[in-house]
C-alpha cells in the first residue's frame, strides 16, 4: 500500500482523483484490511493544515482525539475525551470518529453546536450541513460552529461488549440574529436525534418543549438525563 501524505488542498484533491482511500489514524480500518486486502493507495491528512486546526470555532478532521483539549467547547473537550482508552485517543481522529465510525460519539456534540463541515469532493472544497456529511461521507477537512455560551456533555457507563452507552450533549448558542437557542442531541443506541427550543426560556419551559419533540420518546431514564443537562446550560448560559 502506497500512502499519500498531502501538505495542500490541491494535492489531496488529486490523489482522491488518482482512487486513494482516506486513512486517519487506521483504527476502524486495520482489522478489516488486514481480512480483505490493503488498498493500492491511501491518503492521509496528517500534514495537511487545514485538517489539523484546533481552536474555538474550528476542529480539523486530522486532529488525534487526545489532542483535544479546552481550546473548544466544553461539549467537545468531554466527547474526545470519553472515546475508547488511551491508546484510541492517541491514534483515532476526528473525521474517523464522526464519517467513519458507527458510533459517532463526537456527533451528538458537533450537533448541538449546529457545526458546518468543510469537506473535500471532485468538484473542489465546499461545507456542508452534518446530515449530509454522514449520508454521503465525502472527506471532511474540519469542522466550524458559532461559539456558544454554554455546553455540556454526558456519557452514562457501559458494560464492555454490550449495546453502546448512552449519550447527551446540549449547548445554548445565538443565531446570526441574536437569539438564543437550546440545541439537544442523544445517542440513544446507534441512532442519534437533534432536537432544539427556545434557549433563552426557564429550564422547565425548555425540558417540556423538547418533550413534544422526537426526543419524548426516550426512555424514562434518558429523559431523566436530557433534564439534567438541560437545566445545566440553561443555568450557567444564564449568566451570559
Amino acid at each position: 500500500m502506497l500512502l499519500r501524505l498531502p501538505t495542500s488542498v490541491s494535492e489531496a484533491r488529486e490523489h482522491l482523483a488518482e482512487g486513494a482511500v482516506p486513512v486517519g489514524g487506521a483504527t476502524l480500518v486495520w482489522a478489516a484490511w488486514q481480512r480483505d486486502g490493503f488498498p493500492d493507495l491511501a491518503v492521509s491528512l496528517r500534514n495537511l493544515p487545514e485538517a489539523n486546526e484546533l481552536g474555538r470555532e474550528r476542529l480539523g478532521a486530522a486532529v488525534l482525539l487526545h489532542r483535544i483539549d479546552d481550546r473548544v467547547p466544553e461539549v467537545l473537550h468531554r466527547a474526545a475525551a470519553t472515546v475508547g482508552t488511551g491508546a484510541v485517543r492517541r491514534t483515532a481522529t476526528v473525521g474517523g470518529n464522526i464519517v467513519g465510525s458507527t458510533l459517532r460519539c463526537l456527533l451528538p456534540a458537533a450537533l448541538v453546536l449546529d457545526a458546518r463541515a468543510t469537506v473535500l469532493g471532485p468538484d473542489g472544497v465546499h461545507d456542508i450541513d452534518l446530515i449530509e456529511l454522514i449520508a454521503k461521507k465525502p472527506l471532511l477537512l474540519s469542522l466550524r460552529w458559532r461559539a456558544p455560551l454554554a455546553s455540556g456533555y454526558r456519557k452514562l457507563p457501559a458494560d464492555a461488549g454490550g449495546p453502546p452507552p448512552l449519550v447527551v450533549a446540549a449547548a445554548v448558542g445565538t443565531d446570526e440574529d441574536g437569539h438564543r437557542r437550546l440545541r439537544v442531541a442523544v445517542r440513544d443506541g446507534y441512532e442519534v436525534l437533534s432536537e432544539s427550543t427556545d434557549g433563552g426560556a426557564a429550564p422547565a419551559r425548555a425540558v417540556d418543549a423538547l418533550a413534544h419533540t422526537a426526543l419524548g420518546s426516550l426512555p424514562p431514564g434518558a429523559r431523566d438525563v436530557v433534564r439534567e443537562q438541560v437545566t445545566d446550560v440553561l443555568d450557567r448560559a444564564a449568566g451570559h
